[in-house]
């Protein structure tokens, strides 16, 4: 059954069956949320969520959307947004212990996208950070 936290630990869910869908998001809410150029995630069935441990809090992010997230840490987890996608639960996939078994399968929202986003697999890539020297 795969499981996923926060960064703390402080809440921890899971689900079972497979993913009904796997993307990256580059909409300005979900950067913005997330603080991040764009937000992978996958779609489970929400009979199929649970959270194991701990209260998530809820922001609404607008009047259709309900985003969770840690109090303690401030880890984005996922949303609920029944118009776009009725009994579904949204995991950022990132928070999985193991992100690797749902890789996305499509890039959604580009008109928001970051123009540099296109550009990052040109920069020099380093294991950890690179040596001041």
């Amino acid at each position: 059954m795969p499981k996923g936290r926060c960064h703390c630990g402080a809440i921890v869910y899971s689900f079972q069956g497979g993913a009904r869908h796997s993307s990256v998001c580059h909409c300005e809410d979900c950067r913005r949320c997330a603080g991040a150029p764009a937000v992978p995630w996958i779609g489970v069935a929400a009979d199929d969520f649970a959270i194991e441990k701990g209260s998530p809090v809820e922001y609404r992010s607008s009047p259709d959307t309900q985003r969770y997230f840690c109090g303690k840490c401030g880890t984005g987890l996922w949303y609920i947004n029944e118009n776009v996608s009725p009994g579904t639960v949204d995991i950022q996939t990132a928070t999985l212990d193991d992100p690797e078994e749902f890789a996305p399968e499509k890039n959604v929202q580009m008109t928001d996208a970051i123009q540099w986003e296109s550009t990052l697999h040109e920069l020099p890539n380093f294991n950890r950070f690179p040596s001041d020297e």
